[in-house]
């Protein structure tokens, strides 16, 4: 050591490191490529990672031992077009199993300001790729100067996802913009279904919104009555899924952007509507 002290070795080759936090250092590099790369993803170190993670995903492991990695999901968001534009509404309960995580979760996420996307799923995994879709939207932006369209950044939000398909990702997605051709809707989930549509409805409740939706929607929609309608679809399932709840929030997508119609407080639509229902008997 002397010796290498007097060359200077010391200066560039560093004795004091040790071979297991080189081990350490190499592994994470090589698992971990989001530190790289943050589109790609680290995958455990399977010789085929979604057909072993999909073996693990049935609940038992080679041993036959149960494995309790099956999440319970739950909540409620719908999109529909009229001649008006494209409204978004969705609920704000955010569950781990069957306990309420969270009853302020916000599940619309304003990418741009002529783009919406909405989360249902993994929460963790529709805010992350939700921002990666903002990052490359507003990439594609700046390389172009001008605004990707719905379509092309919903094949791009299907085509990222895609590659990890079977690896475990949960989100069931909408997107809703305004671009050049007009409106758009579109839903896109973790296998890398992207499908084109006017009627959507996602998650645990989407049963009993597409009930209140099927009996009051139509094309010809007023704005206060495609408000009341998305809002109104919310809150009924809402009150009838336990993993749907909290605050109903609904947006509005025009030719000049998005606006924020409301948030209001499931409870006071349930005392709300009671009223009316009440009012309309007598």
């Amino acid at each position: 050591m002397a010796l290498a002290e007097v060359c200077g070795l010391n200066s560039f080759v560093d004795f004091n490191a040790t071979r297991e936090k080189d081990y350490f250092s190499q592994e994470i590099e090589a698992y971990s490529r989001n530190f790289i790369n943050h589109v790609q993803l680290a995958v455990p170190p399977y010789r085929n990672p979604a057909e072993n993670l999909a073996r693990l995903a049935d609940g038992t492991d080679e041993t036959g031992k149960h494995l309790k990695i099956k999440f319970d999901h739950g909540t409620t968001t719908l999109g529909f077009q009229y001649k008006g534009g494209i409204i978004l509404a969705v609920d704000s309960r955010a569950t781990g199993g069957q306990f309420i995580g969270s009853s302020t979760m916000k599940k619309i996420v304003e990418i741009n300001n002529y783009l919406l996307g909405t989360l249902a799923g993994g929460a963790a995994d529709c805010v992350y790729w939700d921002r990666i879709l903002a990052k490359e939207c507003r990439m594609y932006e700046l390389r172009n100067r001008e605004r990707i369209s719905i379509a092309a950044a919903s094949k791009l939000l299907s085509n990222m996802v895609y590659n990890y398909k079977g690896m475990g990702l949960s989100m069931g997605m909408m997107l809703a913009g305004w671009d050049k051709r007009g409106p758009g809707l579109y839903y896109v989930d973790s296998e890398g279904t992207r499908t084109p549509g006017k009627v959507f409805s996602v998650g645990s409740g989407s049963i009993y919104a597409f009930g209140a939706l099927d009996s009051g929607y139509h094309w010809d929609l007023s704005d206060e009555e495609a408000y009341e309608l998305g809002r109104r679809s919310i809150y009924h399932a809402t009150h009838r899924d336990a993993y749907s709840g909290g605050i109903v929030r609904v947006y509005h997508m025009k030719s000049t952007g998005w606006i924020h119609i409301s948030d209001e407080d499931c409870k006071d639509l349930h005392y709300m509507y009671q009223d009316q229902k009440k009012q309309g008997n007598n």
